[in-house]
């Protein structure tokens, strides 16, 4: 079996060709899924490059007019609002079966070799050298006192432990392997409480509630899993607002993360990824895109105003920080809903192209930083608008990173172990 999908995006026994959640069946719209969203990642760090809003490596200081200004807030809000909560939910769905399969052990060790030793890689060696390579790129010309070697910069990073809150978006493979030792822990706790339950969703029979005869969710309780997602930002968002981080964990988004890692858990004993009606998605899908859009302008125009203070929405006890959460959340679950039945629906094949793309898929998300701020460095010196900067940007980065991946990266001895 090939581990590289289960090295990334997910802590199940991923395979390049799909994956079988128990129906026989393999789950191609699980890895198209994967590939979606790390392209939609690449995206939004092209926009934080251009826009500054948000923090990455390398950005290109602009004053943005209004319409702008909007444009970018519009796709950099929804894209970080889904993505990666829709990649803890796939994780967390493919959890339970490889931790019953495994013990907790050995599943364990997979975590910690599967996600610990990539972003060890990338702490290590990838991201001293990217900021290193930024600060060459920032400096004055001549510098007014001489740029620290490669190797005294080196040191300084380790030895200064900034290593520590160095794992750029591996932040990611650092968060589901937590996520995942707790729910190991949990388990080891509970003892086989859920054993029957679990083989049931594998397609055992004789487990009333799980498989095919549970319960599907309801339009309560996806109104349900906003309110408390929106409730737990905004209270998180108290003492660590948008724009903080703690070890480079963006704390503020954390509670789609957990809350969706834990529904993708629940979902895998009742089949919920398989089994969701494609309308009842689809009717989130239109209120997310419509109805979040709305919400998100109107907070935008009417709460805050052309010349408000923006920073009311990052945290607080402030309305607006309680609306923007919502906003959050509601766009959130509709996303993940519509993208889960569309894909389901319509995006469920192994092509050659879908094959190349889940294959390198985990690739281009760990290295995709040194590629993206290669490209926006070689396009400097062109005074175009910001949002043809970016759209030329990303268009460049995306099929640059799985190139590289595939004829480069993953032909390394020791990242193609772990990629």
């Amino acid at each position: 079996m090939d581990g590289r999908l289960e090295a990334g995006l997910e802590a199940g026994e991923a395979k390049p060709r799909g994956e079988e959640a128990g129906s026989g069946r393999r789950l191609y719209f699980v890895d198209n899924i994967r590939s979606f969203v790390i392209v939609q990642v690449v995206v939004l760090h092209a926009a934080v490059t251009y826009s500054g809003l948000g923090m990455w490596y390398y950005q290109e200081a602009a004053a943005l007019e209004p319409l702008t200004a909007l444009s970018f807030g519009i796709i950099q809000s929804f894209i970080q609002a889904y993505s990666l909560g829709l990649l803890f939910l796939v994780a967390g769905y493919f959890v339970p079966a490889s931790f019953r399969r495994k013990g907790g052990a050995r599943f364990l060790r997979d975590r910690a070799v599967r996600l610990g030793v990539p972003a060890l890689i990338y702490m290590l060696m990838i991201n001293p050298a990217i900021l290193y390579y930024v600060t060459s790129l920032s400096a004055p010309n001549p510098t007014p006192t001489p740029a620290p070697t490669p190797i005294g910069f080196y040191l300084g990073y380790i030895l200064g432990l900034q290593f520590l809150g160095g794992s750029g978006p591996m932040w990611f493979a650092i968060a589901l392997l937590i996520f995942s030792a707790v729910y190991a822990a949990a388990r080891l706790l509970r003892g086989d409480q859920e054993k029957k339950g679990e083989e049931a969703a594998d397609g055992t029979e004789g487990a009333e509630g799980t498989g095919d005869d549970a319960k599907l969710p309801d339009h309560r309780d996806v109104i349900a899993l906003v309110l408390v997602i929106a409730a737990a930002a905004f209270a998180i968002r108290l003492v660590q607002p948008i724009g903080t981080a703690v070890l480079n964990m963006q704390l503020s988004f954390f509670a789609s993360y957990v809350a969706l890692f834990a529904v993708g858990i629940a979902a895998r004993q009742r089949r919920w990824l398989e089994r969701i009606p494609y309308p009842f998605g689809i009717v989130w899908l239109k209120a997310a895109l419509v109805g979040g859009t709305a919400f998100w302008l109107a907070l935008f125009l009417f709460g805050i105003g052309p010349e408000g203070e923006i920073s009311k929405t990052y945290g607080g006890l402030y309305w607006q920080s309680a609306a923007y959460a919502l906003c959050e959340a509601f766009f959130c679950v509709g996303a993940c809903l519509g993208i889960v039945v569309v894909f389901r629906e319509r995006f469920n094949s192994g092509g050659r192209l879908a094959r190349f793309m889940a294959d390198n898929s985990f690739a281009v998300y760990f290295f995709h930083p040194v590629i993206l701020i290669l490209v926006t460095a070689a396009l400097r010196g062109f005074a175009w608008h910001p949002l043809a900067k970016f759209a030329v940007a990303a268009a460049m980065a995306v099929p640059i990173c799985f190139v590289a991946s595939e004829l480069v990266l993953r032909r390394i001895p020791l990242l193609k172990e772990v990629l």
